[in-house]
């Protein structure tokens, strides 16, 4: 067991999304001193940036959440760029930390590193059994190689490297922005802007059909310093419910809940992306005791709300 209430804990990406919900989560276990490099005074894609985190974080636990990410939009609009900063931000900062013997490192992959066509529920041991789909692959593996990465550390030397794939995640505070914003936070931007400026309809990409799971932000957060405090396996992990959804399902639930009542138009033209995605979570339960604790409804309600909130539209309901 890593003792995370007397360790020093970096957290990279601290002030974002995942972030923030990984700081308040460690701060309830009490760690002595949590340190956020912020992008504007550390650029993690520089081996000077990340020489600079180390040197004011002075880590014993480093959490790797630092990522440029987007839907299937933005992978599309940014391969390249995806693939180079996700794959130098992740190398230099292992290495970094192995020159400076840190105890711990906890990497954040992606499910976008699963194979196109992987049998669903995804599991662990299928991460290599083909490319992934083609969208946002080089966003996947630039992360996977992350995981290549840390097992060769660990087995040459000896650094604890921990490698957890979390699914979809959605809740309170996400992006929005609907040019680089994921599927639920742009489907509840769309609902309820066209739902107040009483338009008749909203478009979404693809026909439906495809299929995601989604994990809601405190959860991840609650697995990821589990991991980090219980697990210290080569053994990549799955972050996930269990629990898979049709897109065309998931767009019916978020126009009931935000009360949208115009007309859902399917825009054919645009991709589905990875035709099912749905991860076996069975490998965090049993390596380190982590199951997801909220139920779909309430997270995508509060996740609303907290929109809502946020451009002054409704109260405090939570």
């Amino acid at each position: 067991m890593f003792d995370i209430q007397s360790a020093r804990v970096m957290v990279t990406g601290g002030a974002g999304f995942l972030g923030q919900a990984v700081v308040r989560r460690l701060n309830e276990e009490g760690p002595s001193d949590i340190f956020v490099p912020r992008s504007r005074t550390h650029d993690l894609r520089t081996g000077d940036g990340i020489s600079r985190a180390f040197d004011e974080g002075r880590p014993d636990l480093v959490i790797h959440l630092a990522a440029v990410v987007g839907g299937i939009g933005a992978n599309r609009e940014n391969p390249g760029r995806f693939f180079f900063e996700n794959a130098m931000m992740g190398i230099q900062l292992l290495e970094e930390a192995h020159r400076r013997n840190v105890p711990k490192v906890v990497i954040i992959g992606t499910v976008c590193s699963y194979p196109k066509f992987t049998p669903v529920p995804f599991r662990e041991d299928d991460l290599w059994n083909g490319y992934p789909e083609e969208t946002n692959a080089p966003y996947g593996l630039a992360k996977k190689m992350l995981l290549v990465q840390g097992q060769a550390y660990r087995q040459q030397y000896g650094m604890d490297v921990v490698h957890l794939i979390p699914v979809n995640l959605y809740g309170p505070g996400d992006n929005f922005d609907p040019i680089s914003s994921h599927v639920i936070p742009a489907l509840v931007k769309k609902c309820i802007d066209a739902r107040d400026a009483r338009v008749d309809h909203v478009d979404v990409w693809g026909t439906g059909a495809a299929s995601r799971e989604f994990l809601y932000v405190d959860d991840a957060a609650d697995g990821i310093v589990r991991a980090a405090r219980l697990y210290d396996g080569a053994d990549p992990v799955n972050l996930g419910v269990g629990m898979e959804i049709t897109i065309r399902e998931l767009v019916e639930t978020i126009v009931r809940l935000t009360g949208f009542d115009g007309e859902v138009r399917w825009d054919r033209s645009k991709p589905d992306g990875q035709p099912r995605r749905t991860l076996d979570p069975s490998r965090a339960r049993d390596r380190f005791g982590f199951v997801a604790q909220t139920p779909f409804e309430d997270g995508l309600l509060r996740t609303i709300r907290w929109f809502e909130r946020s451009r002054g539209l409704i109260g405090d309901r939570s």
